[in-house]
């Protein structure tokens, strides 16, 4: 999974990138929203002052991290669509260390940079209702985003974009960097883990057919997620089960999602062997998400027909 952020002063374009996100697919929440609907909720007004007003008490009251808090159901719930979700308005470096604790390497943040000129223009093409009147409310609003450690979160930005050129160049440097985190596949994997097992062994057995896999444990289950096929690949080729893969993966499919039941206790010992829901020791729970891949492409990168026991033809790449 990848959480994708942008950060940047106001009018600087992070709302044009949010569009290309949702041209693209990627499911896209966006910081502001949250605010304002506190601002609706209170029956005020939706001006720039009421909204700045409004995100000042809730950082006051809750902490400078309050808005990224609640945006993180929402971004969990966005990431079952997709596998990956865009952010949409980062204020401030308490909400980078909040989304990095909870997402670790999986969350990305890009800076979108642009001069206060260039920005005031687009907001007079704009014509938000809550968007600046003068130059001069543009200022006040850089000085209040700024108050909130905007400058610390733009100084650790893991990419910089500049928005200085036309439109159409601004969005080809969005969706070039989009493309390159985006998923064609996902994996997810569930356990159970019982009172009597060892949870490191259980660890160990999903990072054997899925070494990059980042894993939790909690209340006795196990949930794990990669993006990388590799090593489950490499192992069904090593022990020539080609066949039985590829008669388990048209099994297990059910629209772009396709599941299969792994044995924990040979994964221990990086064997896949494919297994029943009823298996004394709960099996890993497998299921791969596909996005912009049909399945019969990822059925033969992952599992190709065979003739005397080798592939057919195989697929360097999805």
């Amino acid at each position: 999974m990848k959480i994708i952020a942008f950060v940047g002063l106001p009018l600087s374009g992070k709302t044009t990138a949010s569009r290309i996100a949702e041209e693209m697919g990627i499911p896209v929440v966006v910081m502001g929203d949250v605010v304002r609907e506190e601002v609706l909720r209170r029956g005020l007004e939706l001006t720039d002052e009421n909204a700045g007003r409004v995100a000042t008490e809730l950082r006051e009251k809750e902490g400078m991290d309050a808005i990224a808090k609640r945006c993180i159901p929402r971004i969990r719930e966005k990431l079952e669509e997709r596998g990956i979700v865009v952010v949409d308005g980062i204020r401030g470096i308490a909400e980078v260390e909040t989304f990095r604790k909870e997402f670790g390497d999986d969350f990305i943040l890009i800076n979108v940079e642009a001069p206060l000129e260039v920005r005031f223009e687009r907001a007079l093409k704009r014509k938000r209702e809550d968007d600046v009147k003068t130059p001069e409310e543009l200022k006040r609003r850089d000085e209040r985003e700024l108050s909130w450690s905007m400058r610390e979160a733009i100084k650790i930005a893991d990419i910089t974009v500049e928005n200085t050129g036309t439109i159409d160049e601004f969005e080809d440097k969005i969706r070039a960097i989009l493309t390159h985190f985006l998923p064609r596949v996902e994996v997810e994997i569930e356990t159970d883990v019982f009172p009597t097992e060892d949870e490191e062994k259980v660890k160990k057995a999903v990072k054997n057919l899925f070494p990059d896999a980042t894993i939790e444990i909690e209340d006795g289950k196990l949930y794990a997620r990669t993006s990388s096929l590799s090593r489950f690949r490499e192992l069904l080729r090593m022990q020539r089960i080609l066949d039985t893969a590829r008669s388990e993966l048209i099994r297990g499919r059910s629209g772009n999602r396709v599941k299969v039941l792994l044995n924990k206790q040979t994964a221990f010992v990086s064997r896949i062997n494919f297994a029943e829901e009823d298996a004394i020791l709960s099996p890993l729970r497998v299921t791969f998400r596909l996005y912009d891949i049909d399945f019969e492409r990822f059925l033969d990168y992952m599992a190709p027909e065979t003739r005397d026991g080798r592939p057919i033809r195989e697929l360097e790449r999805l």
